[in-house]
């Protein structure tokens, strides 16, 4: 098939690319590169160096004889985005290209904007993209569990059976977002949603959890197709960033008491899952959700497996409980159904002490290049205005 990857340049869009590459299918990604000018701005980086855009396809194709297609361009410039849906005429969407951090969402009003003018309106633009060019093509959105929040009964996979004052109806699973990139989420659910129904688009929406892992078995082959290792307060997520506590010695960061629980997923399984949508299709006019994660754990449950992992390695890793700069429940029901990509053949990679030996050991190969300025969090949700330079994350004599 002809598959366009949106976000192409990013931490999940290139090993989709690389994956789909492999699989024997036609690629092309498209990518404005915002995420790597993010890095320059603010000073920070990836722990596993990563190499341009234009290089990881020329290594790409110099070890597997496969040419995937570079557009540059934004979801939010529609003559940009249209240009590569005529010229590509894709059979399969895959959409990476969001602004993807709660954290980054909630530093100012003027992050919040951009986070939703660049989600929804690329998103829009892209469902208008596939009207206008591609009509028969297959969306494949990337989601977030973050859409439903942590209620307080199981959630189930997109939709939900109500029963009120003797009818009944099958209708989207409420959404109780928790920052303004989770809200973006669901603002995309609905548009994608009303145009599958108007239109007759099909579109897959994947509700993806928290995904960890440092490397899928194409990026594994050589250091120019590394992916992005991120540990910053903004883009690192929480099995990344106790990672690198570990390895330079920093205590655990644990927000409060802890308890707060996620659904999980391993980076070889998102790039599965995504295969697994593609080639089992939803009808014309269908808008279908997938819950995609395997496991869910708690942050506490989280910092306890590093724990043990790193003081296996000689490592003396403390866990800190500190002030939750979040929102949220601390300590919730977590039940998730996710069933249908389970149905379709996933075969879970599911979380180990061989993967967080791995990834420790990766945060103690490059620890000379670790930022320590980036390990506290600065970003809090109650405040308007947060700093994220990395002058913000210590006492100024901590800097000295």
């Amino acid at each position: 098939m002809r598959i366009l990857i949106l976000g192409g340049d990013g931490y999940l869009g290139w090993p989709q690319a690389i994956y789909l590459s492999q699989k024997g299918h036609e690629v092309a990604v498209f990518d404005n590169l915002a995420r790597r000018q993010f890095d320059l701005k603010h000073g920070l980086d990836s722990l596993v160096p990563i190499y341009s855009m234009q290089r990881r396809v020329e290594r790409w194709a110099e070890i597997t004889g496969k040419a995937i297609t570079r557009f540059h361009g934004d979801t939010v410039d529609y003559p940009s985005l249209s240009r590569a849906f005529q010229e590509f005429q894709p059979e399969a969407v895959v959409h990476f290209a969001e602004q993807r951090a709660a954290p980054y969402s909630m530093i100012d009003r003027e992050h919040a904007v951009f986070t939703q003018h660049n989600n929804v309106i690329g998103t829009l633009n892209v469902c208008y993209a596939i009207k206008d060019y591609a009509p028969a093509a297959h969306l494949v959105k990337l989601g977030t569990m973050g859409e439903y929040g942590t209620p307080n009964i199981d959630i189930e996979e997109g939709f939900i059976e109500i029963h009120h004052k003797g009818r009944s109806d099958v209708l989207p699973f409420p959404k109780q977002p928790g920052s303004f990139y989770h809200l973006s989420k669901v603002h995309d659910s609905h548009n994608i949603m009303f145009c599958c129904r108007i239109w007759g688009m099909k579109s897959t929406d994947l509700n993806q959890g928290v995904v960890y892992g440092a490397d899928t078995y194409e990026t594994a082959l050589d250091p120019a197709l590394a992916t992005r290792f991120d540990y910053d307060q903004v883009y690192g997520t929480a099995l990344n960033r106790f990672c690198i506590q570990a390895a330079i010695g920093h205590p655990l960061t644990v927000y409060g008491s802890g308890g707060q629980t996620r659904g999980y997923i391993n980076i070889k399984d998102t790039v599965r899952c995504i295969e697994l949508a593609i080639q089992s299709p939803p009808a014309a006019g269908e808008f279908r959700v997938f819950n995609q994660i395997t496991e869910w754990f708690s942050v506490k449950d989280l910092a306890e497996r590093v724990q043990r992992v790193g003081q296996r390695l000689g490592l003396d890793v403390m866990l800190d409980s500190i002030r939750n700069p979040r929102v949220e429940s601390e300590n919730h029901h977590y039940n998730v159904v996710h069933t249908k990509l389970l149905d379709l053949g996933l075969q879970p990679h599911l979380l180990d002490e061989a993967e967080i030996e791995h990834m420790i050991k990766l945060a103690l190969r490059y620890q000379d290049q670790i930022d320590r300025r980036q390990v506290m969090p600065t970003v809090n949700w109650r405040e308007t205005e947060n700093s994220i330079t990395p002058e913000a994350a210590l006492p100024q004599a901590a800097l000295a």
